[in-house]
């Protein structure tokens, strides 16, 4: 799952799962998708509801996503202080 390419329905790559959130609150984990950047620099995170995504032809799918909407997402940061 992490590290998957994601593309969207018509089989553009739009981002790249970084990693899984998973809170004991919600039931619903999310997915922090990589976009935009090459070779890390320039990266975005942005965070997906995991259920958004779908699984087609081997492939993780999110329907109707573009890059451009993507990056208009609110930026995830990592917590780094620890």
């Amino acid at each position: 799952m992490v590290g998957s390419t994601v593309v969207n329905d018509v089989n553009e790559t739009v981002g790249k799962i970084d990693d899984l959130i998973v809170t004991p609150s919600e039931k619903v984990p999310f997915a922090v998708l990589s976009v935009g950047g090459f070779l890390g620099i320039g990266t975005k995170y942005v965070v997906v509801p995991f259920s958004s995504l779908q699984i087609k032809d081997k492939q993780m799918v999110l329907p109707g996503a573009t890059k451009d909407s993507l990056k208009a997402l609110p930026e995830f940061k990592y917590n780094t202080s620890e």
